[in-house]
């Protein structure tokens, strides 16, 4: 039910950024940004990690924790440094928590990245894009940060902390003998439905007295015989507690977001909320009336009010008050008070300049409009984080809360918590501290409190680091690209500009500072175009669908290109602003041209002499008539018609009329690629075909559609019931019973159960719930089937045999939710007609995927939280003891020339084509192995987590089909993982535990024979490479290849080792990686050795990442380009891959088109129900060695 319950919702993220006809600079090498208004730091979202996110900002906010933790130093956790180290005992998980805290509190930047502790976790990518229950995190958490503090000071931290206990009174009424139990917990449950408040809540569940009479009696030991008694927990009154932290879920089932309200009990956070700083705002307009509108000082400050942050280059101030004001500041001030950035400086108890002078902000006095004792040292402002005053308003003591939603952090005042919790938002974990807990003096406002100093050490070397990176971003940054179109190399036809020779010759780059003035820009481009003659004019153009058009002329040379606002990747014309070609240009958006599509009749070319219908595309400006149309179709008197389309799948054309013949193509609101339909009035044929419309008047449905599936003979095969969201579903199926016309003895023994999409009988519906209880959505379909539906106390599974579930082979039953795992199984093998002790119990999720095996065969389906609809797995054979892995092997040998690279010469083969290419392959055999490998599996391994990898090996050695080869060592053999049926991960150095590869419990590995021992180190890639044979679409057989990457994984890096490895120029080769699962080949050029237009330094890409995220047993094309200089690197096997994949993919859509006409035709089909795709449903854990 709940299989997507916690997936990011992403709804709200704007796509603008993708704007078209811009070009995007990327963002991947700039720091992160500093810290907001707040003074706070956020945590990156991972993709799925925001419930991570907000349970680590609540331990965090909470001191005791965070000051427990940093209380624990390296001679006890050990140093990351050595976490590497085999014989290292390095508790990684509370080192990541301890550094993770640290950056929280004390580096300047907006959001912290969770990204190496969750690499402690040993999470996957997939992990940490898949979304888990916040409260099954934070026991997972504890229980890991237990298991890492074992043998430590802080061994009892979590128990010490969050440890409590439930006493269960029962009172005998005949004897007054009291009875008592205790209950141990962490965090407790409460349901909140129907309850006022917390209080009751918590005095229904755990406080409120139960007693034992009639028919449920309780044995009294002291009376020895069932009795009255009186059941109750103690109400612990000994302290109050405070809330400090709510971590709250948004969204609905199938979809949502967390964030958390956290109290600053530390006072380390700026609090201002936004109505205050919405009251300092200013409106500009207003103050055009006022005498203050004179005085820059005021405009400025006001403008720097309402930026984010407070800051703002100095480039784009001067932009935002020309916007704002309508007038430039070299207009109207520069005269009297000098050049905008002189004045910044000529102010500096008001505007802060940055170290370069590229950006200002506001000091911190004038957020709050003081007007008196500013503050003049700089220095207080850029050491961000410092004991500094807690908040712009420094008149409370109280701490203040914040939401906290990954990376943004905003203030939140505490009254307006309670009105939060509507609609789909709801407070989902809540924190709570004991009153009388209070803080030292000198740990208010101050981050650097309990410390350790060498994370004080680490954060302040870091912060000076980020303000350097920052700097020498910021300057590489003002770099614009422009794209020059020269005037003379144009030429206006059908209504736009268009070159009269190539686009590369029409077209010139620049690269231009954006800081310098216009001036300086049309000085640059005279010094390029040395034999320009007359005027020069520079207007902005824009690329449309006609062509180029001219827009508005660039003035004022004293203007900076912000001031100008010209954007990166602006189009700039060059030209004498008259004319092009001896054509006048008429330039402005309001002569914009537009490209239409007109249909209209003409005279066919045959002797046939018939009207033909025809399709022409012509250019009219913007502001044009639309009578013009007649006119350039040479049509005297016509009538026109427009189409708006009013959904996919049908066209209506709207008659223009005669009195709006003389309004303009942008007043018809016709833009490019609209369409219009011209008929002469005196022809008696219409061109309009008869109009159909469809149109759905089911705003809301209100009916059920129920199904017999009760294999009994019936008139009505299925029925519509009219219902409600809160009808009950009992009386839906008495209903269904009714009009199917069945026998009435069904209404004891018969049941609802969903349909899902693909037809599949999912658990059934309780007899006493309502549908919105039920979560049964309007418009769906349920089956009527025999048999009652499970209690409330028991759970309804599917189940199957073997290791894959295919449609039809599960198997149902109902079971107690207090069955043991153990008596489950023994029940569905006696169910499916198995024998015999060698089976097991995997749990399937929603992508039918085996997940990790049921191994505590005495807890109960309940403890396991196994529920109803869940798919368990009937697996044959024993689980392995705990500690212990059972792995499959398998075999693979690729085809290769020897089982290790050697320096050989290949020059000679290269140059004598009649010799070196006899023996190789024929023509269409391609260099990569195709993408189903063969794999011959050998059978299982039973193995500890704890043995190495050559132990391993030695077993794997001693399987029937090993060791009939008699391999004489295990360095001749290679380990690989196995994922989609392929070799994926290389597992080295040899005497590595297993543990340490996270393998899991469904790990399978193959092995590979060499013909010589190999010892990979850890900086060494192992590569298959193949060299193409000149003049034929085919390669050599592979040739294992290894690089050392200690100097980088970069293109010129692995291009040097290739040529050295096949005796050839390094100039004369070019390398492609093989994608075997797309049969594509991508080169690997030198791109990270060119150098940068902003920055004259090498780019330090790596191979390592996208696009070819290189890898041990990638494979590597190699082409001679003294005898093949072709760009084809792939073969004739890749394109019958391709045609194949083409072929399925064609087969797929055809399918789920036919499925569509289907459900299209079912008059109870599930139309207008959205219906979002479930995800699948994966078992959360953290990965921790043992420190016993």
């Amino acid at each position: 039910m709940f299989g997507n319950l916690f997936e990011e919702d992403y709804s709200s993220v704007s796509n603008s950024q993708y704007g078209k006809g811009k070009k995007l600079k990327t963002k991947g090498l700039e720091p992160p940004a500093p810290r907001e208004l707040t003074n706070l730091s956020g945590i990156r979202n991972q993709g799925g990690t925001c419930y991570l996110n907000s349970l680590l900002q609540t331990l965090h906010f909470t001191p005791e924790f965070r000051e427990a933790l940093f209380s624990l130093g390296p001679e006890e956790l050990g140093s990351l440094e050595d976490k590497d180290k085999p014989d290292a005992k390095v508790r990684v998980i509370p080192l990541q928590l301890q550094r993770l805290f640290a950056q929280l509190l004390l580096l300047d930047q907006e959001a912290a990245s969770t990204t190496d502790l969750t690499d402690s976790f040993g999470w996957t990518s997939d992990e940490e894009m898949r979304q888990h229950d916040v409260q099954e995190l934070n026991r997972i958490l504890f229980s890991a940060l237990e298991t890492s503090l074992v043998g430590t000071s802080g061994h009892d931290l979590i128990n010490r902390l969050y440890h409590g206990t439930i006493v269960n009174q029962i009172v005998c009424k005949e004897c007054k003998n009291i009875s008592e139990r205790q209950e141990d917990f962490l965090d407790l449950t409460v349901a909140v439905k129907n309850v006022s408040g917390l209080e009751d809540a918590l005095w229904n569940m755990y406080v409120e007295e139960e007693v034992f009479d009639y028919e449920n009696l309780y044995h009294c030991g002291t009376c020895d015989r069932l009795v009255k008694a009186a059941k109750s927990e103690l109400d612990d009154m000994e302290y109050m507690y405070d809330l400090f932290s709510v971590i709250i879920h948004k969204g609905g089932c199938y979809g949502g977001h967390y964030h958390v309200y956290i109290k600053d009990v530390d006072h380390l956070g700026n609090w201002q909320c936004q109505e205050e700083i919405s009251d300092k705002d200013m409106n500009l307009k207003a103050l055009q009336n006022e005498e203050e509108a004179d005085d820059p000082v005021v405009i400025l400050k006001t403008i720097l009010l309402q930026e984010e942050a407070n800051q703002i280059p100095v480039d784009q101030l001067g932009q935002k008050l020309l916007k704002k004001t309508g007038i430039s500041w070299n207009k109207k001030y520069r005269k009297q008070h000098g050049p905008l950035r002189k004045f910044l400086q000529l102010h500096p108890h008001v505007f802060l300049l940055s170290i370069d002078e590229s950006t200002v902000s506001l000091l911190r006095n004038h957020l709050t409009q003081a007007p008196s004792d500013l503050l003049r040292n700089p220095e207080q402002i850029l050491h961000i984080p410092t004991s500094e005053t807690p908040g712009l308003n420094d008149n409370t003591s109280c701490p203040h809360w914040f939401d906290i939603n990954d990376s943004k952090v905003q203030p939140i005042k505490e009254k307006d918590i309670t009105q939060q919790f509507q609609g789909k938002e709801s407070a989902y974990m809540l924190f709570y501290r004991k009153a009388k807990l209070l803080r030292p003096p000198e740990a208010r406002a101050n981050p650097r409190y309990r410390v350790p100093y060498h994370l004080l050490k680490e954060m302040d070397a870091a912060n000076i680091q980020l303000q350097m990176q920052r700097a020498e971003c910021d300057s590489a940054n003002n770099n614009f690209e422009l794209h020059l179109h020269l005037g003379p190399h144009y030429h206006f036809f059908n209504g736009a500009l268009h070159p009269t020779v190539s686009q590369t010759d029409s077209v010139w780059d620049l690269t231009f500072d954006k800081r310098k003035t216009l001036g300086d820009l049309r000085q640059a481009i005279f010094q390029l175009l040395e034999l320009w003659e007359g005027d020069m004019v520079l207007s902005v153009a824009k690329r449309v669908p006609a062509g180029l058009h001219v827009y508005h002329t660039l003035d004022g040379d004293e203007l900076t290109l912000c001031e100008a606002e010209i954007a990166d990747g602006e189009d700039i014309f060059v030209w004498n602003g008259v004319e092009v070609g001896g054509v006048q240009i008429q330039t402005g958006s309001d002569c914009e041209p537009v490209l239409l599509h007109i249909l209209h009749l003409e005279m066919s070319g045959d002797s046939s002499k018939c009207e033909q219908l025809v399709e022409s595309a012509h250019v009219f400006p913007a502001n044009a008539e639309v009578g013009s149309v007649l006119t350039a179709l040479a049509i005297p008197v016509g009538v026109i018609l427009r189409n708006r389309e009013e959904s996919a799948d049908e066209e209506c054309w709207t008659a223009i009329p005669k009195e709006d013949m003389k309004t303009t193509f942008r007043e018809q609101g016709l833009r490019n690629g609209s369409l219009i339909l011209v008929q002469d009035s005196e022809s008696d044929n219409s061109l309009l075909p008869k109009q159909g419309r469809w149109t759905n008047s089911v705003n809301e449905l209100n009916w059920l559609q129920v199904k017999n599936f009760c294999q009994l003979e019936s008139e009505e095969k299925q029925v519509q019931i009219a219902v409600t969201v809160h009808t009950v579903v009992f009386d839906i199926r008495i209903k269904a019973i009714k009009e199917l016309k069945l026998m009435k003895e069904l209404a004891e023994n018969s049941c609802l159960r969903p349909i899902d999409r693909n037809g599949k009988l999912l658990c059934p519906v309780p007899d006493t719930s309502t549908l919105e209880e039920a979560e049964v959505k309007m418009g769906s379909s349920l089956g009527l089937c025999l048999g009652k539906a499970p209690t409330s106390s028991q759970l309804f599974l599917f189940f199957a045999l073997g290791t894959d579930i295919y449609p039809g082979a599960e198997m149902e039953v109902i079971v107690e939710e207090t069955l043991s795992v153990r008596d489950c199984l023994k029940i569905m093998l006696e169910k499916s007609g198995q024998q015999g002790e060698m089976w097991h119990l995997r749990k399937m999720d929603w992508c039918y995927e085996a997940g990790e095996p049921l191994c505590e065969e005495d807890a109960t389906l309940k403890e396991l939280m196994i529920c109803s609809g869940d798919t368990l797995l009937l697996t044959e054979g024993r689980l392995p003891p705990p500690g212990f892995l059972k792995v499959p092997i398998w075999w693979y040998q690729p085809t290769r020339l020897s089982g290790h690279c050697e320096s050989r010469d290949y020059s000679n083969c290269a140059s004598s084509q009649s010799s070196s290419w006899g023996a190789a392959p024929t023509q269409g055999v391609p260099g990569p192995e195709p993408t189903e490998v063969s794999l011959l599996y050998l059978g299982d391994v039973e193995i500890s987590e704890e043995a190495t990898l050559v132990e391993l090996k030695s077993q794997a050695m001693a399987l029937p089909f090993v060791s009939k080869l008699a391999i004489r060592s295990t360095a001749l053999l290679r380990v690989w993982t196995v994922e989609s049926k392929r070799p994926s991960r290389l597992l080295r150095p040899d005497w590595q535990q297993l543990k340490e590869y996270r393998l899991g419990q469904r790990a399978e590995l193959c092995l590979e024979l060499l013909q010589k021992e190999e010892d990979l180190g850890p900086q060494d890639v192992l590569l298959r490479t193949r060299l193409r044979i000149p003049g034929e679409r085919a390669y050599t057989l592979a040739m294992d290849l290894v690089w050392d990457t200690t100097r980088g994984w970069t293109a010129s890096s692995l291009r040097q080792r290739v040529a050295d490895f096949y005796c050839l120029p390094v100039e004369k080769i070019e390398i492609a990686k093989y994608f075997p699962e797309k049969f594509e080949w991508l080169p690997i050029s030198s791109w990270n050795q060119q150098v940068a237009k902003r920055k004259k330094k090498k780019n330090q890409d790596t191979l390592q990442g996208g696009p070819y995220y290189l890898k041990d047993g990638d494979t590597i094309g190699i082409k001679n380009l003294l005898f093949d200089d072709d760009d084809d690197f792939s073969t004739i096997r890749d394109d019958i891959g391709k045609e194949n994949q083409k072929q399925l993919a064609l087969g797929k859509k055809k399918s789920r088109e036919a499925l569509r006409v289907q459900s299209n035709s079912d008059v109870f089909s599930n139309a207008g129900m959205s219906t979002q795709p479930r995800g699948p449903e994966a078992s959360l854990s953290i990965r921790v060695a043992s420190f016993r």
